[in-house]
């Protein structure tokens, strides 16, 4: 997964992706863990993974990682090239949801860019160059294929599909806003990869006192969360000073600093777990003495195309999956008790894997 992380300046995007990425480089155990100064990959808390590898006394544990990327230079007028506008909408047409972090604090030491604090303006500026950069390309597609279409029944169906799309951008509408009647027409809009058709996590940047009744007191953050609410986007709360000061603890210490702030969990958990139920994801896993892991898949997906996440042989030449739940196999303490419990299972092609699934599977090439 890849989460393009924007904002206007001085809203604390850059000094929440430092957080994060350094928060999770500490406990992080795989190679790349730092690609370049703007993208930080970080592993995805699953405590499942370490109580599966006590029973398998398992040599290595790999979680499942969350790429973040850091896309600066979003300014008024970045869909013409403003500031680092280019850059910016190359970067963020890669990535699988938009990070959209809004200033939800008043601080006069802390300048905003358009003199006052207001969240909702400021969704309203970027949402707009994204739509505006959307225009050019889909305006662009359309007179390429308009005179391709009249002898191509393919091409004057994406035709239909680009013209509504168009109208939904001049009317000030997002891309992510049009539903589509077919699968064929979805996956089209998906192949142009707007910028305003990627879904959004509003990520509303307080301050300390607002993290302990989750921003609840918070009228810019109760703000941001109507707009979300209508057009289906996700919000969580986050400080990111906090989150900067927690990222240089220990595990144990973070604990008890959250425990003093009245938070049960970081940001970095929040945000994954948010990311996860906006994309509609789920971890499925595996495990033996070699290594235990987790794999992300769409919720959803059935045995055949899981297994092709290992490899594409393993899609390939699939025969069955052989399936635990988490909780059973934990709570029965090994395979062979799961067995003799009968709740070890051979499940076939249409099978649709599980939040927790441990699995082993069976291929032949």
């Amino acid at each position: 997964m890849k989460l393009g992380i924007v904002g206007l300046p001085n809203v604390g995007k850059s000094t929440l992706f430092n957080s994060l990425a350094g928060g999770g480089a500490e406990s992080a155990n795989y190679p790349f863990c730092t690609i370049d100064p703007n993208v930080g990959i970080v592993p995805v808390p699953d405590k499942r993974l370490d109580v599966l590898a006590n029973l398998y006394n398992s040599k290595k544990v790999i979680p499942a990682v969350i790429e973040f990327v850091d896309i600066a230079g979003l300014v008024k007028g970045a869909s013409k090239g403003e500031g680092l506008g280019n850059k910016f909408l190359s970067h963020i047409r890669e990535v699988d949801a938009i990070v959209h972090v809004v200033r939800c604090f008043e601080d006069g030491n802390i300048t905003h860019v358009d003199g006052s604090v207001d969240p909702v303006r400021d969704i309203e500026t970027i949402n707009l160059e994204l739509m505006l950069a959307d225009l050019e390309v889909i305006e662009k597609r359309i007179s390429k294929t308009q005179k391709q279409a009249m002898n191509d029944k393919t091409l004057a169906k994406e035709l239909v599909v680009l013209k509504k799309i168009k109208e939904v951008l001049e009317e000030g509408k997002n891309a992510r806003s049009i539903d589509f009647d077919n699968d064929d027409d979805r996956v089209f809009a998906d192949s142009l990869t707007l910028l305003s058709r990627k879904p959004v996590l509003y990520a509303t940047n307080v301050t300390e006192d607002d993290l302990a009744d989750d921003g609840k007191s918070n009228k810019y953050v109760n703000e941001v969360r109507e707009l979300a609410k209508e057009e289906g986007s996700g919000v969580f709360v986050v400080c990111a000073k906090i989150e900067e000061e927690i990222a240089e603890l220990e595990p144990e210490e973070k604990q008890e600093f959250l425990a003093d702030l009245g938070c049960e969990t970081s940001g970095l958990d929040r945000l994954i777990s948010a990311s996860y139920a906006l994309l509609g994801l789920i971890s499925y896993i595996t495990a033996g003495e070699q290594e235990v892991r987790a794999w992300t898949i769409t919720n959803g997906t059935k045995a055949p195309q899981a297994a092709g996440k290992i490899h594409s042989d393993f899609e390939r030449g699939f025969i069955r999956a052989e399936v635990v739940t988490y909780e059973d196999l934990v709570r029965l303490g090994s395979i062979t008790a799961a067995k003799e419990a009968g709740v070890y299972r051979s499940e076939g092609k249409e099978y649709v894997v599980k939040d927790g699934d441990v699995i082993l599977f069976r291929f032949n090439v």
